[in-house]
């Protein structure tokens, strides 16, 4: 049973990317897709992994698990993806990988970046959890590099929960992934029990006046490891691998992935019209907006919003129950002190370190986007 839902995802998953579903491999959470691909390139102690100081701590948590150091490099304020020049400049005889990130929806410089990397013989990966179900150049997100990782949890364009999986085009890797993955341990009914229950709050509970105390609520209940988070709180405190971090989708997260997987059109569709939306205000209104020449190659999972005195507005979209989100807020985010601990010096990513600081994203899946219009009228004033 198990194994026929699995070949049905995996196709489905596949049709999206015109690849083969033997191409795709499947897990418990993207991150641990990351961790899979580098264990399959042989990353160990003294190999450096290069990437953008504006990501999620997951990132150098997956590197640092195999003894490899990740190289941070700063980022172009326009893309918010590793600015070329800087990461020309980072690599070294020790670069073992590059990878290059989606953020937001956006990918960009990925053929340059994959034919320096090629030019070296430096493996790449595209960092895709922010872009399945978009595309870059007139591919599909995750077409150009060796391998991609794309994640599935709550808020992506499609949501198994938490969930991930890895496009592998490199045939050498494609086997030795699967050796790796030989290794990995089988999610349990307690895993699949509490994704239920989780299910079941946010289609049935979670509405907009409860968004806030319940996002409160959901996230520290994950960092005390009490519910299945994004993020578990050993990996916000720690770069050593938390037990039970390297594990397989089970059939719970695959079945909720094939429902969610049918209305994926519509909810791009959605996202692209509500950036346009959100752009034209912004745009009219002089402040940071993004550029009409990015849009073609941008899904827009979030929009970016560039503010000062963030808290106040975080406090301003509560009261008016306007679900803003809190991604990159840090350039490794969510941790927001003691960034030495994932070799990352803030002083020298100053790009990065300060957009970050400035950093809220519009909800792109919002139906009524009068209403976030009417947000941003409101706080015009903290816009920057």
């Amino acid at each position: 049973m198990k194994r026929d839902i699995e070949l049905q995802y995996k196709t489905s998953i596949a049709a999206y990317l015109h690849t083969s579903p033997d191409h795709i491999f499947l897990y418990y959470k993207g991150r641990v897709a990351l961790y899979a691909i580098l264990k399959a390139m042989d990353v160990h102690q003294g190999d450096e992994v290069v990437i953008p100081a504006f990501t999620c701590v997951v990132v150098p948590n997956a590197i640092k698990y195999l003894g490899a150091t990740p190289i941070y490099v700063d980022i172009d304020p326009v893309t918010y993806n590793a600015d070329l020049q800087c990461l020309q400049q980072a690599i070294t005889e020790r670069t073992k990988v590059i990878i290059c990130q989606n953020t937001f929806g956006l990918s960009s410089n990925v053929e340059q970046i994959q034919a320096l990397a090629y030019s070296r013989r430096i493996y790449t990966i595209e960092d895709c959890t922010h872009g399945f179900g978009g595309s870059y150049h007139g591919k599909p997100n995750g077409s150009y590099c060796d391998a991609a990782f794309y994640s599935t949890q709550w808020n992506k364009p499609f949501s198994t929960g938490v969930g991930g999986f890895a496009w592998v085009q490199n045939p050498e890797l494609a086997s030795k992934i699967a050796a790796v993955n030989s290794q990995m341990e089988p999610a349990t009914r307690k895993d699949a029990l509490s994704l239920s229950m989780l299910y079941f709050v946010r289609e049935k509970i979670l509405t907009e006046k409860r968004y806030w105390w319940m996002i409160r609520l959901y996230r520290w209940l994950s960092r005390h490891n009490l519910v299945q988070g994004s993020s578990g709180g050993a990996e916000l405190i720690s770069t050593l691998m938390p037990d039970h971090y390297f594990k397989a989708l089970s059939a719970t997260q695959m079945k909720k992935g094939l429902q969610n997987l049918q209305h994926l059109g519509d909810a791009m569709a959605l996202r692209k019209n509500n950036a346009r939306i959100y752009n034209d205000y912004l745009r009219q209104h002089g402040k940071t907006f993004v550029s009409p020449a990015l849009f073609d190659d941008h899904s827009f999972l979030k929009f970016p919003l560039l503010v000062f005195q963030r808290e106040k507005v975080l406090e301003m979209a509560e009261k008016q129950h306007i679900p803003l989100g809190e991604w990159f807020c840090s350039p490794i985010h969510p941790v927001c002190e003691h960034w030495e601990q994932w070799d990352l010096q803030g002083d020298k990513y100053p790009i990065a370190v300060e957009k970050a600081s400035q950093m809220l994203n519009l909800p792109t899946d919002e139906k009524n986007p009068d209403k976030v219009i009417h947000f941003l009228e409101e706080i015009n004033d903290y816009i920057l």
